[in-house]
């Protein structure tokens, strides 16, 4: 029996107790694996470590094919290491051969996520609804409960911006630059900070001479602050429709930007994407 409070050694005759029953309760990963098979021999022990984690969310049920040649059968194991994920009694998701970490941390977050997990997703869907206070307070409590995570970093940020505050964005974002996976969406996401920049914490251009596309430029960078989204991607048209290379192409680059802080669900995107191309090509 291994030392794991989570992970557990299970035969013919404890099968459908510890595995079927209880994965009506948590999901159970079965590790089909015998003492001869080198790869067993790596995939075994991180499959364990992952299990003993703080937040991991599964039971790991490890089954000797030798000595539970039965269990083999009915499962059809024909190669091993075989992994299985169990819940509501039946199998959910399932490989073969030993994996990379990666690979197998993305396996046991689909079958089992974890709090974390859970918690990230509930504050993405948040950012979809548009509810960027709320996803902001979220995204905090990760950030300090999970040591800086990359992905409620990248929310955080998100959440920000939708509020039109860049500064706060600007940190987080420029972090992310160091996280290959999530550079690419924070170098989307920074020409959205100086455009808010021009406007934040700013009351009135009043006192400003400038041209009147700069004006409008400007003025739908306050649009998108107060949360009137189509207004400020209207406006933003307008100037791209007066001069497809205002300001070097930084026009362009914020609608990508907004574009990318909504996301392809949202129902803004696609339209308005849809007329940039218009214009533009």
């Amino acid at each position: 029996m291994s030392p794991i409070a989570n992970v557990i050694d299970v035969t013919e005759a404890t099968f459908e107790q510890d595995v079927i029953q209880k994965s009506y309760e948590t999901p159970v990963v079965v590790d089909f694996w015998a003492a001869w098979c080198g790869p067993c021999r790596t995939l075994g022990p991180m499959l364990e470590r992952l299990a003993a984690e703080p937040d991991s969310n599964f039971i790991l049920a490890k089954v000797d094919v030798d000595t539970n040649q039965r269990l083999s059968m009915q499962f059809g194991i024909r190669g091993i290491p075989a992994v299985k994920a169990f819940k509501d009694g039946l199998v959910i998701n399932e490989f073969v051969g030993s994996q990379p970490e990666p690979r197998v941390r993305q396996f046991l977050n689909q079958v089992a996520p974890n709090e974390t997990e859970l918690s990230l997703d509930t504050a993405y869907k948040l950012l979809a609804g548009r509810e960027w206070d709320q996803a902001e307070e979220r995204f905090s409590q990760l950030m300090s409960a999970n040591g800086h995570n990359p992905e409620a970093r990248l929310g955080l940020a998100k959440a920000l911006l939708g509020q039109g505050k860049a500064s706060g964005a600007k940190t987080h974002l420029e972090a992310l630059l160091d996280v290959p996976a999530l550079m690419p969406t924070a170098e989307k996401l920074l020409p959205l900070v100086d455009y808010l920049k021009l406007v934040e914490g700013r009351q009135s251009d009043a006192d400003l001479e400038m041209t009147p596309i700069e004006a409008q430029y400007r003025q739908s960078a306050r649009l998108f602050g107060q949360g009137k989204l189509a207004p400020a991607l209207d406006s933003l048209l307008d100037v791209l429709r007066h001069n497809k290379d205002y300001r070097k192409g930084q026009v362009k680059s914020v609608l990508l930007g907004i574009f990318e802080l909504l996301g392809v669900n949202d129902p803004l995107t696609n339209p308005y994407r849809q007329e940039m191309a218009s214009i533009l090509f």
